[in-house]
């Protein structure tokens, strides 16, 4: 185990570039058990388990970002846009994030997991369905009176700029 003593004696550079391979590693292992799933069980069975997966990750996730940023019971849309930048799996794709007409407008433009299964000849990974427990239970963790709603996710793809996009506001 790398101890906190030798990760004090590591360079900010060195401290930075490990801090992004372990968000890929992450993604990677994603990816990897998913497969698993899908070569076993069949495309179905994977996204049932990455669905409860994402139900329960993506809450523990955020109620550790909120505290790290001191972020207050409701920090509203910025807060949510601050914790966003720091999602581990997020941060090994590119996003960026965008207000419109009082919502915020999250969209990653690159994902990796989609990528890698064009990549190796694979159909494109459906991730609405999962997605939505993800980024709708993180925003809700943040904050409670904040709501989710898909803008665009495979297979249902409404912009072509990105990945996927996520629109949030309170009510």
């Amino acid at each position: 185990m790398l101890t906190q003593e030798e990760l004090e004696k590591l360079s900010r550079e060195q401290l930075i570039e490990l801090l992004l391979i372990d968000s890929k590693n992450l993604v990677a292992m994603d990816g990897v058990w998913f497969q698993s799933v899908e070569r076993e069980q069949g495309m179905d069975s994977a996204m049932h388990h990455d669905e409860e997966i994402w139900k329960r990750y993506t809450r523990s996730e955020a109620k550790r970002i909120k505290k790290f940023l001191s972020l207050g019971e409701h920090p509203g849309l910025e807060g949510l846009a601050r914790a966003l930048n720091y999602r581990m799996v997020d941060r090994a794709n590119p996003s960026e994030v965008g207000y419109r007409d009082g919502r915020l407008i999250y969209k990653i433009l690159v994902c990796r997991v989609q990528e890698a299964r064009t990549r190796k000849n694979m159909p494109l990974h459906p991730c609405k369905s999962a997605a939505v427990y993800e980024y709708g239970g993180f925003a809700e963790e943040i904050d409670d009176r904040i709501k989710c709603r898909c803008v665009s996710c495979y297979p249902d793809v409404t912009d072509a700029s990105c990945s996927c996009a996520w629109e949030f506001w309170i009510d």
